[in-house]
């Protein structure tokens, strides 16, 4: 008899087939449970235990394992990639026309440890030489009042200068109106859309991401996925089986997403997008799982992670995931 498990993931395209059931994990009935808001998995798995699987923050997962709390095991399958360089958005009044300009200003932020602030500092820190300790963060939600979700990451290691936005106000009005210099992370504002001062930090970002893959090997990761360690310890082949099936489903998301006839997703200039990815990217995959094809990337966020005080030491990236061989 099949092992009743449920997954709990952002439905991605990667995702589908896992979703309809077109793929299944061997021995496995898996249930799956689409959440299209990551923060309410996090919370909800990390808080509370509340699914089998789940796709989970790398930077929380990361530290949380650093910290020694071990509920959870990894296999090396990303749901969720994302350069950030686009995500830079700055108010055109704040005098900032360079990284370094970031320096002394109030930065806001979704939460200071989620996977794509970390991101985003990293790049600055050892990219542009930001001194991140001049830095005053605004934490709080980006298009609504109040917070973004409720995170049990474990405490920094040092004090960061953060503050709670208790303006009453969203971070993209904020922003627009100045009363934040520039905001980070993992959603771009509104006000980039609506308010002529909200610009981008990278306007040629694209071209700054390309350069990062190409130079650097890195296209940053956010998410893994987590399994319960006491089910994995119990079951320790279902490792192996989820990861044979998100790399099916995957395969078969890019499959259809090189159908030429009739294109599958509503992006005019997709034909010529496949086209910067097969020049760019190992095999035509942008999406790849498993260690050794994103360890730059792995070893950078652990770097980051060691460098924010996230942890004590970058801990080796193949020490994060539990076998996924045969």
């Amino acid at each position: 008899m099949a092992l009743k498990l449920n997954f709990a993931c952002g439905n991605y395209d990667r995702m589908d087939a896992l979703k309809s059931g077109e793929v299944a994990p061997e021995g496995i009935d898996l249930e799956f449970i689409g959440i299209d808001a990551p923060r309410e998995i996090f919370d909800r798995m990390m808080g509370e235990n509340a699914f089998d699987v789940s796709e989970l923050s790398s930077s929380e997962f990361i530290s949380m394992t650093a910290a020694g709390d071990r509920r959870f095991v990894a296999i090396p399958v990303f749901p969720s990639k994302a350069f950030r360089h686009g995500f830079f958005c700055i108010n055109r009044n704040a005098g900032i026309s360079t990284p370094k300009d970031l320096e002394g200003k109030r930065i806001g932020v979704p939460l200071y440890t989620q996977t794509a602030a970390v991101w985003c500092r990293g790049h600055l820190a050892e990219d542009y030489g930001v001194d991140l300790s001049t830095v005053e963060w605004v934490q709080g939600a980006v298009e609504k009042v109040g917070t973004h979700g409720t995170p049990s990451a474990p405490p920094l290691l040092k004090p960061a200068n953060i503050v709670q936005n208790e303006t009453g106000r969203s971070l993209s009005d904020m922003l627009a109106d100045g009363e934040i210099d520039a905001l980070l992370g993992s959603r771009l504002p509104d006000s980039l859309r609506t308010h002529p001062d909200v610009v981008r930090l990278f306007p040629d970002f694209r071209e700054v991401e390309k350069d990062l893959y190409r130079t650097r090997r890195i296209h940053p990761i956010m998410h893994l996925v987590a399994i319960g360690r006491q089910i994995h310890e119990e079951h320790p082949w279902i490792a192996k089986s989820l990861y044979d099936a998100f790399e099916a489903s995957k395969a078969l998301a890019l499959e259809r997403m090189r159908i030429s006839a009739a294109q599958r997703y509503m992006l005019p200039f997709l034909v010529s997008d496949l086209e910067e990815i097969d020049e760019i990217f190992d095999d035509g995959d942008p999406w790849p799982y498993g260690v050794e094809p994103n360890r730059a990337t792995l070893e950078a966020l652990a770097r980051y992670l060691r460098d924010q005080d996230f942890i004590a030491e970058a801990m080796p990236v193949e020490s994060l995931f539990v076998s996924v061989e045969g």
